[in-house]
């Protein structure tokens, strides 16, 4: 028996060519799905904040009213609906939090009353600054824009 016998063993490895193919499919799979991911993370933050506008401040502002007889104004803003401003009737808390909760964004809520964005249908303004976190522009969300997909 030959005890220095080579034996060819073949070793189980990629090549530099298929290790490439597979970087290169995995590459086209991310740009054309993260996007899209992206996308959808946009659109789910601007229904948010038209939940929490219509659903959340809505709610609680219509609460206000029935309580109290009347809207907060301006000054008195969202805070009125957290902590007592010693008005005769209020009932609240109306919003179950301690502090008024910011858009999706990290930014807080605009509120006028009587509103400043038109005169005839809503009596009161909330906006949303949206996702450029500028006010007054085509991403601002307020309470005056088309229902949130789920109210429908």
């Amino acid at each position: 028996m030959n005890r220095f016998r080579t034996h060819k063993t073949k070793m189980a490895a990629f090549t530099l060519i298929e290790l490439l193919l597979v970087i290169t499919i995995i590459s086209v799979l991310a740009a054309v799905i993260v996007p899209r991911f992206f996308g959808r993370s946009q659109e789910a933050r601007m229904a948010a904040a038209k939940q929490t506008i219509v659903g959340t401040f809505g709610i609680a502002l219509d609460l206000f009213e029935q309580d109290t007889g009347r809207y907060p104004t301006t000054e008195e803003g969202l805070q009125v609906l957290i902590q007592d401003p010693q008005i005769k009737n209020w009932h609240g808390p109306y919003i179950k939090s301690t502090s008024i909760p910011l858009d999706p964004w990290g930014n807080q809520y605009q509120y006028n009353y009587p509103s400043q964005l038109t005169s005839s249908e809503f009596l009161y303004d909330i906006i949303s600054a949206g996702p450029d976190g500028t006010l007054g522009n085509n991403d601002d969300i307020t309470n005056h824009d088309n229902p949130a997909p789920n109210e429908k």
